[in-house]
């Protein structure tokens, strides 16, 4: 049977329209109100979604105003400002760092800095010499320049017989000084003056003749004085400079007294009363002033010399050219004995140097033989000299100091040389040493200063070279 519904199969087939599109779900897209343009944004609604106080529609940004997107966040003008200041800051402080490196890389670099170990004065290493001092009498020696080798004998003060007349001397030509050849003022022989030479002749002193009217120079009269060792002659010369012995007398004590000679007394100006007194190391005192005068020194020299009346003269002292002995005066009497003050040359080292010494009160039954024993006595004392005095090395080119840079790197510092002085064992040297400004670093062997003693001066030079500063420490020092 057939369903009324059931269309019939035999029924022609009438041609069906296009099937209908299938029509989105209501429910997934409402409807637009009629008022509004589904193309436009809609209206913001009074309020905010979540409850809050609504805000102003953000505007477009314009030229740098206004809200700016950038990966969804927003910058507000014043985080904008903040950011351009700290951009700033930054950029100054790179420059300003920057030119602080740049002023700390070009900075000059502090001095370094020098300090020796050299003491202000030191010993000649070895023991002290013991030379053969005579075993009677007394004795002294020194070295120019050097100091005293030592001496022997008592303390007190003795008869010194005619050195007496060295002193003497000193006044007459400290009084009325003479240079080079000249031969000075005449003084003219009186009647007195030839008396009193012929009341000596009976106790057998050293003169020579003089005559009245007799005019002798300066440079005669201290010829005779020293080399025949004429007393009348001291005596005239006294009158002829003070006026009298005795005011002379005193002009003598005076100048002892301002030479330091404590131990020293005049009586007379030849020295022949044995009164008239004094020691070893006074006269060498004495000794080292008056060979100051190139006069005195070269008179004292002379082996022999010509004045009036007396013709050639003769020096008394025979110990003349021997050992290098150039002077200077020899003295004795019965209370003196033998006596000698002497002065030598000594080459050493290629320095020449001068010994300045006395040997005093050496025994002898006559002139001859007191002289004799005591010029014995001084060859053993200079032959001894000799051997001792020599080159010594003081300094030895070890390290004397340290260089230090002012970023820690340092040097030592040393003689060039060993410093060698003319001495003897046990001497003490002074020493000085001068300094020059190293610079802020020093190179291998550069001279730093230099170090002296006795005439010997040797340069301070660096070990080796100093290493530069860090970059590190040119950037962090402070000073």
């Amino acid at each position: 049977m057939k369903s009324p519904n059931d269309p019939d199969r035999t029924a022609p087939m009438t041609p069906l329209a296009s099937p209908p599109r299938e029509r989105p779900n209501s429910a997934a897209i409402p409807a637009p109100r009629p008022e509004q343009n589904p193309l436009t944004p809609p209206r913001p609604a009074p309020g905010n979604v979540y409850g809050g106080a609504s805000q102003p529609a953000p505007q477009p940004a314009q030229y740098g105003r206004g809200p700016t997107q950038y990966g969804g966040g927003t910058t507000t003008p014043r985080r904008r400002k903040r950011l351009l200041a700290v951009l700033i800051t930054a950029v100054l402080l790179v420059a300003l760092l920057g030119a602080g490196a740049t002023a700390q890389l070009t900075r000059s670099l502090p001095a370094a800095t020098l300090a020796t170990t050299v003491a202000a004065t030191m010993k000649v290493p070895g023991k002290a010499p013991d030379l053969p001092w005579p075993d009677q009498g007394s004795a002294e020696l020194m070295i120019e320049g050097l100091g005293r080798l030592g001496g022997s004998g008592p303390d007190e003060a003795a008869p010194i017989g005619s050195v007496a007349k060295v002193m003497t001397a000193y006044v007459i030509l400290r009084d009325h000084p003479l240079s080079g050849d000249e031969e000075g003022p005449s003084l003219t022989v009186t009647a007195a003056d030839v008396a009193d030479y012929q009341a000596r002749i009976a106790s057998n002193q050293s003169l020579v003749p003089v005559r009245v009217g007799e005019k002798l120079t300066e440079r005669d009269a201290i010829e005779a004085l020293m080399l025949p060792s004429a007393n009348n002659i001291a005596h005239q010369l006294a009158i002829w400079d003070a006026g009298s012995e005795s005011a002379f007398v005193d002009k003598m004590n005076a100048a002892a007294d301002d030479l330091g000679m404590a131990d020293t007394k005049y009586t007379d100006p030849s020295g022949y009363l044995p009164t008239t007194i004094s020691t070893a190391p006074d006269q060498v005192k004495l000794a080292r002033a008056a060979l100051k005068s190139e006069v005195f020194a070269e008179i004292v020299a002379l082996p022999s010399a010509t004045i009036p009346v007396a013709g050639k003269i003769r020096n008394y002292n025979d110990l003349l050219g021997v050992q290098g002995v150039f002077g200077i005066k020899t003295g004795s009497t019965d209370e003196a004995g033998g006596c000698l003050l002497f002065a030598a040359r000594l080459t050493v080292g290629g320095r020449k140097l001068t010994i300045v010494g006395a040997v005093f009160n050496q025994p002898g039954l006559n002139t001859p033989e007191q002289l004799a024993n005591v010029n014995k006595e001084i060859k053993t004392l200079l032959r001894a000299v000799r051997q001792t005095v020599k080159q010594y090395t003081l300094l030895p080119a070890d390290p004397v100091g340290e260089i230090r840079t002012a970023w820690g790197d340092t040097t030592p510092v040393r003689p060039a040389t060993p410093l060698k002085v003319v001495g003897w064992p046990g001497l003490t040297v002074p020493l000085k040493v001068s300094t020059t400004a190293p610079g802020a670093s020093v190179t291998a062997g550069q001279p730093v200063g230099t170090v002296q003693a006795s005439g010997v001066r040797v340069d301070l030079r660096a070990d080796a070279t100093t290493s530069d500063p860090s970059v590190w420490w040119r950037l962090t020092r402070r000073t």
